[in-house]
């Protein structure tokens, strides 16, 4: 059991939520899946109450915690791509799952969680500053997922 996870609030598919991270993200794995000792508000005794989750090496926890909280965008997964194949795997996962598309690289889950499907030459832009920066980032501002073409002509300038 890891020092430190993340706990993700889910209304009942906590385990399937884990499950479909596991088999899109590498360095992700299933753990331990907690069954309800005893009957609670939102559900049963025996009902999976928490799955512990690896994702992208990041250690997670699902509650299956009922209907009365939702994600949003304040809590997001950045997932960094080396290219535009990476990016499109995984936004096309996402998306192509009953997801949805937003801006600038974001992209929400079916089940509301959101992620950041980022290229590492945009990072890579935003870090050098400047002009170079700019142009990166007025690019991305006109994107929902992100073009790696564009980034880089934006970053030549």
């Amino acid at each position: 059991m890891a020092k430190n996870a993340i706990c993700l609030w889910y209304d009942k598919d906590a385990e399937a939520a884990a499950k479909f991270y596991v088999e899109t993200f590498p360095d992700s794995a299933m753990g331990a899946i907690i069954r309800a000792p005893g009957n609670y508000p939102e559900g049963k005794q025996g009902d999976v109450l928490v799955v512990e989750f690896t994702v992208a090496g990041v250690s997670c926890v699902g509650l299956n915690g009922g209907p009365v909280f939702k994600h949003n965008e304040a809590f997001s997964f950045q997932i960094y791509t080396a290219d535009q194949e990476e990016t499109d795997r995984y936004w096309n996962a996402i998306v192509g799952n009953g997801g949805q598309e937003s801006e600038c690289g974001w992209c929400k889950d079916k089940w509301g969680v959101s992620w950041q499907i980022t290229p590492r030459t945009l990072m890579e832009a935003l870090r050098a500053g400047g002009g170079e920066a700019k142009r990166a980032f007025d690019a991305m501002m006109t994107m929902q997922k992100i073009d790696v073409a564009r980034i880089e002509a934006a970053r030549r300038g």
